[in-house]
């Protein structure tokens, strides 16, 4: 008889900060830990997660142009509509919790935050069992001089997450909802409030996007692209056919294959 994988079998540790510490913060530990969200807590309970979207969206929005980031609380991003499971649970449930929040969070008996369990956690153990045209994603197509104010706009409006820099043809780097709130963060705490608007409306995607591009071609086993991910700690990866884009896969739409 085969024993069925359980939450706790597969959940990593928690990766959380207090509703009262800093964007900034906030932001730091998500870079170095590698995740998106973060949980949220206070008094000791998980009151929500804060991704860097919510910390990109703050800070590029009228309302707090002036104030820096590093006077903005984590309480002012947090989003309190999460999803949470149990340890003993079998890891089965986390399918559909995962296609639609990018981390389940897990309490024990007395909701008391234990653990956290990421795409990449459930990827380790389950991986679909399809051909890669179904794990790829469009992404819309900007060239290098494409103001970021308009980038963060579409975030806002249009639910994008990233963008493919093109010129002519060719690849030139992705900017993703990281770049946006990195910039933004480090721009604001570099330049007097009075010059913000200025050198946030100079900004383009050349300036802000991630380079090299890890590409794979197209007819690459999503198993393979899965153990990419992992190797290099990434969460997107660039599809092309004859040297040219086709798409993205991401964690979320491999996922949504499951």
């Amino acid at each position: 008889m085969t024993t069925k994988l359980t939450i706790k079998d597969i959940m990593s540790k928690p990766v959380s900060i207090a509703k009262s510490a800093l964007i900034t913060e906030a932001l730091d530990r998500m870079l170095g830990e590698g995740i998106d969200p973060i949980i949220v807590t206070h008094q000791g309970r998980v009151i929500g997660t804060a991704s860097r979207r919510t910390i990109a969206e703050k800070i590029g929005s009228k309302k707090t142009g002036a104030i820096p980031p590093t006077q903005i609380h984590v309480a002012n991003v947090v989003k309190e509509d999460f999803t949470f499971a149990y340890p003993d649970q079998e890891i089965d449930i986390l399918i559909p919790l995962l296609q639609n929040y990018k981390i389940v969070v897990v309490l024990d008996a007395e909701h008391k935050l234990i653990g956290m369990v990421t795409m990449g956690d459930l990827l380790k153990v389950m991986k679909p069992d399809c051909p890669l045209e179904d794990v790829i994603e469009l992404a819309p197509r900007i060239t290098p001089e494409d103001r970021v104010v308009h980038l963060h706009r579409r975030m806002v409006d249009d639910s994008a997450t990233r963008f493919i820099v093109n010129d002519n043809g060719r690849v030139l780097g992705i900017v993703t909802e990281t770049d946006l709130a990195r910039a933004l963060v480090k721009l604001k705490e570099m330049v007097e409030v009075k010059h913000h608007d200025t050198r946030i409306r100079n900004l383009i995607a050349q300036d802000i996007m991630s380079t090299p591009v890890i590409s794979v071609p197209m007819g690459t086993p999503v198993e393979a692209i899965i153990d990419l991910m992992t190797e290099k700690n990434i969460s997107t990866v660039l599809v092309t056919g004859e040297e040219k884009p086709i798409g993205l896969v991401t964690r979320r739409s491999i996922i949504s294959a499951l």
